[in-house]
């Protein structure tokens, strides 16, 4: 391991954007411009902002919404990233991950601010189940321009900000950065090492309705990741209380009895829309698939007031009071 040079300075940067705020830890060298570098990483966050937002008229991805079925229309080139990797999780997933359900996420109230729970949208989603994105949208790649094959709306809100802590990394490394742990929303993404040489700490959190808490720490070098919930955004039907997460087969929410999962990844894209796939699953299905892909994940199941963990892949499955080196990440074991 090459050693840390001592020069590098601990800086720490954050901003506004997408209703909440991006942040910046890291180990700069002196001649860093560290007021172009927050400039430029408020720009990246914002760029996927505009482009990719449901909760902004004029963003790229509310033109394409308004776009009939059958018209090619041109897309910037980061939404056609992220519309290419949606799509391939989505199949390798078999619709688990799903890029089109916006109808049903206005439909149960957790679009933009105006939405709320609509009734006969719902009896609508409820009789009527959307085909896997994956099967009705074409994506021209190499032109820069996508079309529907049949009436739905996109939502990125389960890889968008994944991929926006990426782009945070790309503009880090650009300004010759090799040590940085960068968040958004809770998406985090690791490079390099702190000033220590050690690997950098962060907290799963435990999927508590009421209370802000780690569940557990992992340690990340040159990885990301991403967490998806059932407790922080919910609707309460009755007595039943529901997540945010939808599932395209039920025309709703997920109902499965699995309150969090979290999964390291290569890049944050991947480790969000991962989770969220995982957690559409459900404990079975969802263990299944993650061991399939050859994922690093933590499904947690909640069980009236507890929890259990259903842990995957050799980062979560280390034995307690041991400690593994691994290629890309670490864990601490306090799972």
């Amino acid at each position: 391991m090459l050693k840390m040079s001592t020069d590098l300075h601990r800086h720490v940067l954050s901003g506004a954007t997408m209703g909440t705020r991006w942040s910046a830890l890291l180990y700069a060298p002196p001649s860093t411009n560290l007021a172009a570098l927050e400039t430029a990483l408020a720009h990246a966050v914002d760029c996927v902002d505009h482009q990719m937002s449901t909760w902004k008229p004029d963003s790229d991805l509310m033109r394409f919404n308004a776009a009939s079925p059958g018209t090619w229309e041109s897309l910037p080139i980061e939404l056609m990233r992220v519309l290419e990797r949606g799509v391939a999780i989505g199949r390798a997933s078999d619709g688990a991950f799903d890029v089109g359900l916006g109808t049903l996420v206005n439909a149960w109230g957790f679009g933009p601010p105006c939405s709320a729970t609509d009734a006969q949208a719902l009896r609508a989603a409820l009789r009527e189940r959307l085909p896997p994105t994956h099967t009705v949208l074409e994506l021209d790649v190499p032109e820069r321009r996508a079309r529907k094959h049949s009436h739905f709306a996109l939502d990125l809100s389960g890889i968008a900000k994944g991929f926006a802590v990426d782009e945070m990394m790309r503009v880090v490394e650009c300004f010759g950065v090799s040590n940085a742990l960068l968040g958004l929303d809770g998406e985090l993404k690791a490079r390099g090492a702190k000033a220590d040489e050690s690997s950098w700490r962060v907290a799963v959190e435990a999927p508590d309705y009421e209370l802000r808490g780690p569940l557990g720490v992992i340690e990340l070098r040159d990885a990301a990741v991403a967490t998806s919930g059932d407790y922080r955004r919910w609707v309460d039907i009755g007595r039943k209380r529901l997540s945010h997460a939808m599932d395209r087969s039920r025309g709703g929410p997920v109902d499965n009895g699995i309150a969090s999962v979290s999964v390291v990844a290569a890049s944050c894209m991947d480790a969000d829309a991962w989770a969220t796939a995982l957690m559409v699953l459900g404990p079975e299905r969802g263990k299944a698939l993650a061991l399939k892909q050859g994922l690093d994940a933590l499904l947690i199941q909640r069980q009236n007031e507890t929890f259990s963990e259903i842990p995957v892949g050799p980062l979560f499955h280390e034995p307690r009071g041991a400690r593994q080196e691994m290629s890309r990440h670490e864990r601490v074991p306090a799972f």
